[in-house]
């Protein structure tokens, strides 16, 4: 069993959230509501885990959740 940090952020643009994984470059998703991106995340997940494993890859493993911040600056 793996853990993951993911990151939803809104699409102003088209609506709904997109999802990305830290721990997992590449690994983005995205869905209509939070619920239906978290569903979609872990299907995304286990699919690029499946693939690193069908390719003899090591799977990476969050040791430490990456962390957020915000930052201001001038323009």
């Amino acid at each position: 069993m793996y853990e993951y940090t993911i990151i939803l952020q809104p699409d102003r643009e088209e609506g709904g959230y997109v999802v990305t994984v830290p721990a997992l470059p590449g690994c983005v998703t995205e869905g209509d509501t939070v619920e239906e991106a978290i569903a979609n995340a872990e299907e995304a997940i286990a699919g690029y885990i499946e693939s690193l494993k069908l390719a003899g890859e090591p799977i990476p493993e969050e040791t430490v959740p990456p962390r957020i911040a915000k930052v201001r600056v001038a323009a």
